[in-house]
């Protein structure tokens, strides 16, 4: 089961936990109330899983790939880490499957606090369109995840700030919709 919560203003090193003391966690209905998705699948059996199969049919996930981050897999590793840890949004929803080791996506919730989700092994989620988060690995320094996307990928991130973009509008209107 996937663990969340707020995270601390501490600006140390981006992998530690950085959970606010007392600690405040956050519900998988709270995230669902920010437009983030989770489901819990078997990695062991990614490849034959008809979960993940049924999954991508009902979601058009029709384009899919493996990227493994560690320093000895990804090329120009610490630029893709400081990269990935800059804030940011996409225009369409980005989805990530852990299928090994095990890392940290951040989100940002409606008042503009930072939420740390916990991702391992299993793990899949989903970000809405137009969502500030961020990436980072957490302190064993490995992850391997599956990338999908409704057709070809599209790589392009938005650093903040990007509030023009539909998008990101669309998402705004979301979360108010969702807090009425």
């Amino acid at each position: 089961m996937v663990e969340a919560w707020y995270m601390d203003e501490s600006q140390e090193d981006q992998r530690a936990p950085h959970r606010l003391r007392p600690n405040r966690p956050v519900s998988l209905e709270q995230l669902r109330r920010l437009g983030v998705a989770y489901r819990k699948l078997d990695a062991d059996n990614y490849e034959t899983d008809p979960c993940l199969k049924e999954i991508r049919r009902a979601e058009n996930y029709s384009w899919m790939d493996i990227i493994t981050i560690h320093k000895d897999k990804l090329p120009n590793y610490e630029e893709k880490i400081k990269t990935f840890y800059e804030e940011h949004l996409h225009l369409d929803d980005e989805i990530r499957y852990i299928l090994d080791g095990s890392g940290y996506f951040d989100v940002r919730d409606k008042d503009d606090k930072w939420i740390r989700i916990s991702m391992e092994k299993g793990d899949m989620i989903t970000l809405p369109a137009g969502i500030y988060h961020r990436f980072t690995l957490d302190e064993n320094n490995y992850v391997k995840a599956m990338r999908l996307f409704v057709g070809e990928p599209v790589w392009t991130a938005y650093n903040r700030p990007a509030d023009g973009f539909p998008a990101r509008k669309q998402y705004m209107k979301f979360l108010a919709e969702e807090a009425q």
